[in-house]
Parts: C-alpha cells; structure tokens; sequence
C-alpha cells in the first residue's frame, strides 16, 4: 500500500480486529439499517454482490440471509478485518483486502454494493462514488453509511472552547452528501442520529480506540499530553455525551 495515511488506517483497524465488536453499537445499527435498505432490491437469478469495507462481517452477514443465491466479493483495507470476516466459516464468498476507493475492478460487474461507515475514510468522496457506480451494471445499485458532519460535535466543541481542533476528519453535511448525489438521476440520501452509551471522555476515548479509529485528520499532530487532559475536562464539564450522525443514501445505476 503506497499512502502511508491509508497504510497506518489498516494498521490500526486490524489492531482492533479482536475487541471491535465490544465497541461498535453505532456500527451494528449502521449495518443492519443499509441491509435492510438494499434488501428491498432482488435482482433476480445469481446476484453479484459487492461489499466495501466489511470490517468483522456486521454487513456481511447479512447478505446470505437476504440474498441467498449471491455471488459475493467482501473486501476491507484492513487485511486483519478481512481475515476476521473469513473466518467466520459459515460465510460463503470471496474476501479480498481492498482499498475501496479505487477498486481492483474496471467493468459493471455488480448487481448490488454494498458499504456501511467505510467511505468517510476515503481521501475524495465525489471521486470514488464515480469510480464505485461505474462497477453497477445498468438497473444496480449502491447502498451506503458513511460519517455526518454532526458526528461528535460535543467533542469537537471540548477541543474549540480549548483553542483547539479535534483531530476528527471532516465530514460531509447531508446536504454535501446530496449535492454529491444530484448527477445521478435515482439517488437519495438521509440522516439518523445514534447516541453513544455511557459518558465521559475516557468513554468516548476508549469507544474510538476499540473500533480502531484513532488516526486523525491529515496534517494534524497528536495533542499534547496536557493539551489532552484539557480537552477531556472540558468536554466532561460539558456533560461528557456524544452522538453520531450517519448519512445513508441509494445510487442507481440507470443507463
């Protein structure tokens, strides 16, 4: 893998392999809520289905109970996730360590793409939504979670009333996301907000390292110890209770 950035994001997920699913209650409801979407579309015969991002298999399980004739082809960038997923024995398939932003496919290959919370890591979101629409054959489509703006705002205000900036990256508004989707002539997108469980800051901390999202934003160096204990105090006298905001939305394919 070339990008160190992308290098060290597989890194981390795959260090988080063993412990992600004592962490991920807002990935669980991610997934199953773009299964539940895209299970309203049945191509008919042997569909092939793509999934990006798959992690420890909360999507992926679900295709063979919704689709069980499909042909699937389960990527992540992270080699250990795709392993994790593998291993799972009763899943049938082919498991590929991916980067799902620029695909090792060229030709609509695809009735169905399936990803839940793996695009806010991509570098440029507008581009690799081309990229993965072109593999739709005509009439497919693309069903995806990705990361709200509104994601840990009580988190990033913490680091802004420090002097600070949360190393979060920055993601897209809903209406980003729909000005992303306006080139396509069947798409939607939409919103759901899912609160984290417990409080505090060291909560939060270990909710992100458990998933294994700990690298920040390009360019952003690590805070200062100090700095670090500013931010967590803050943000606990702030009431210490955070939120997600994820973006759903449906591409497809028309021509």
């Amino acid at each position: 893998m070339s990008d160190p950035r992308k290098q060290r994001i597989s890194e981390a997920f795959g260090a988080a392999a063993d412990r992600y699913d004592d962490h991920a209650g807002p990935q669980r409801f991610a997934a199953r809520l773009v299964a539940d979407l895209a299970g309203r579309q049945q191509p008919g015969g042997r569909p092939r289905i793509l999934e990006i991002g798959c992690g420890t298999g909360f999507l992926t399980r679900e295709v063979p109970l919704r689709w069980p004739d499909a042909e699937l082809i389960a990527t992540d960038l992270s080699p250990r996730m795709v392993e994790k997923t593998a291993d799972g024995g009763w899943l049938g398939g082919t498991f590929l360590a991916m980067d799902g932003e620029h695909p090792a496919f060229d030709e609509p290959w695809f009735d169905l793409i399936l990803s839940s919370l793996a695009f806010q890591w991509f570098d440029d979101l507008p581009a690799a939504l081309e990229r993965i629409v072109a593999l739709l054959k005509p009439g497919g489509s693309l069903f995806f979670s990705t990361m709200g703006q509104g994601s840990f705002a009580a988190w990033r205000a913490a680091h802004e009333a420090c002097g600070l900036r949360a190393g979060v990256p920055d993601y897209p508004s809903l209406a980003d996301l729909r000005a992303m989707l306006a080139r396509h002539e069947d798409a939607f997108a939409f919103d759901e907000t899912v609160a984290l469980e417990g409080e505090g800051a060291r909560t939060l901390l270990a909710h992100l390292k458990g998933i294994g999202a700990v690298v920040p934003h390009a360019g952003r160096a690590p805070l200062s110890a100090g700095d670090l204990r500013r931010v967590m105090a803050t943000y606990d006298a702030a009431g210490g209770r955070d939120a997600y905001q994820l973006l759903f939305a449906r591409i497809t394919r028309t021509r």
